[in-house]
């Protein structure tokens, strides 16, 4: 951004401790470096501030589009209706529900299913299983 050389950047050195004074110019320093980091965190913070509100333009954008899309898709295919197979027959006598001629296609006719024998019960041992002595190691008396 700024194309400050050695030459200059030495002038603005020379010039700095001559009007500051030697004694005072690391306090003037550290101030300069605190507006400066004070400067760099305030524009960050407004680049934030800019690219969330890009952000939620162009998601903006991107709804409206899908929903122009959407609409488009299901004005070339639109949903078909099952009025004539949803009607049932009317019943013979009044108040009286009419019998289904055959089950709705979604219901799965199956044989039942018999329940699960029970686990078989584990021998019982003395404490916690995780503490009993596997075969082949110290604990084992067996062998």
């Amino acid at each position: 951004m700024f194309d400050i050389g050695s030459s200059e950047l030495l002038l603005i050195v020379i010039v700095a401790v001559v009007v500051i004074g030697p004694k005072d110019l690391p306090r003037a320093l550290y101030k300069v470096g605190q507006i400066v980091g004070k400067a760099r965190g305030m524009a960050r913070h407004f680049r934030t501030g800019i690219d969330a509100m890009v952000r939620e333009v162009e998601l903006e954008e991107l709804e409206k589009k899908w929903a122009d899309q959407n609409r488009r898709i299901m004005e070339e295919h639109p949903p078909e209706t099952h009025a004539a197979s949803d009607a049932q027959p009317a019943s013979a006598f009044p108040g009286e529900a009419a019998a289904p001629s055959s089950p709705p296609p979604f219901v799965a006719q199956s044989a039942p299913v018999a329940p699960a024998p029970p686990p078989a019960a584990a021998p019982a041992s003395e404490g916690p299983p995780y503490l009993a002595a596997q075969p082949g190691t110290k604990g084992d008396t067996a062998a």
